[in-house]
């Protein structure tokens, strides 16, 4: 018996996994580790492109404000793009 389609198989299903599935589940575990790490001050965008700072964060759903205008909206967690933490403020001295 010729077991080499077996073994040719057994390697492309190999290569998909390491190639596709795998990354594609690190994405997906960073992206939700993002989300559970929000917290209030933190500068965030989400995937409509909207930019603000956040000033609560409750179970599915947080409330940032954007901008000068002091809007504030309230989107649930998995509409958080990415994150970068607010700088502290400068103490007076």
């Amino acid at each position: 018996m010729d077991y080499s389609w077996i073994l040719m198989l057994v390697l492309m299903f190999a290569m998909l996994y390491f190639f596709m599935i795998r990354p594609e589940n690190k994405r997906k575990k960073e992206a939700e580790n993002l989300r559970n790490s929000l917290a209030v001050g933190d500068e965030i965008t989400t995937i409509g492109g909207m930019t603000g700072t956040v000033c609560a964060v409750k179970e599915n759903t947080i409330v940032f404000e954007t901008g000068a205008d002091r809007v504030r909206i309230e989107i649930t967690k998995w509409a958080v793009s990415n994150k970068t933490a607010a700088a502290p403020e400068p103490t007076a001295k």
